[in-house]
């Protein structure tokens, strides 16, 4: 698999397909494999604050999940071709667990979220064997969380955890864990259990899923998507002109 490095952040150029293999790989050997995601908002982010940027390159894995990321990539001259959405990944490696009998553990959003995901996945995928879930509110006793997990006998963890909160507690505990394989899958949870509605596949391919969300939430979100769009088209640009230069 190849690594790259595009505006500081290395990412992996992979397939969906290549990315399922890869992980049934390591879980199948039991070797420990750290997951992540980058879309716009994680790259911008890593620019100023360097514990998410060490939390993100400490990962065995780096998927590129939103498209302005793959459009940006290409922009500077490298080959990528596809996203690895997080959501989608989610879903494929749930069925991979099914088939291969790896119990799955699910962790993150509220206690009413978590627990209608596991009952979608369940009904999505009868023979998935669910170790264990819990929401996301146990910042005041995070090693009980981590105890719970590693005693659930999980092979994969599932962290639905906003950035930079998911990867810093990842990194923090993952030799603790006692899983093989784990993953921070941000607001999935939500988009499974119906509670928020994804993107048309046109808009996805667009990528304007940023634009989706915004119109769905604009008080909460426009701004947000305004300042880190405006921000990652300064550093495509930048690294553009350097390049150039």
């Amino acid at each position: 698999m190849k690594r790259i490095e595009f505006l500081k952040a290395p990412m992996d150029i992979a397939t969906m397909q290549e990315t399922v293999s890869f992980i049934e790989n390591r879980i199948e050997k039991k070797e420990f494999l750290q997951h992540v995601v980058v879309n716009v908002a994680k790259i911008v982010n890593m620019q100023k604050d360097p514990v998410l940027a060490e939390s993100v390159k400490a990962c065995d894995l780096i998927n590129i999940d939103g498209m302005g990321v793959v459009f940006g990539a290409r922009f500077l001259g490298h080959d990528v071709p596809e996203r690895v959405a997080g959501v989608d990944l989610f879903h494929e490696l749930l069925a991979m667990s099914a088939k291969r009998n790896f119990p799955v553990f699910l962790l993150g959003a509220t206690q009413e979220v978590v627990s209608e995901t596991v009952s979608k996945v369940k009904a999505h995928n009868p023979d998935l064997t669910i170790a264990g879930y819990n929401d996301g509110y146990f910042w005041e006793d995070e090693e009980a969380v981590v105890t719970k997990i590693r005693e659930s006998g999980a092979k994969l963890l599932f962290v639905a955890i906003t950035s930079p909160k998911k990867e810093n507690f990842i990194n923090k505990w993952q030799d603790k864990l006692g899983v093989d394989f784990v993953m921070g899958v941000g607001g999935t949870f939500d988009v499974v259990a119906g509670k928020v509605k994804r993107a048309p596949l046109w808009m996805q391919k667009a990528g304007l899923e940023w634009l989706y969300r915004v119109i769905q939430e604009p008080g909460r979100m426009w701004k947000r998507y305004l300042v880190t769009n405006t921000k990652f088209i300064i550093l495509l640009l930048s690294e553009k002109f350097k390049k150039g230069s």
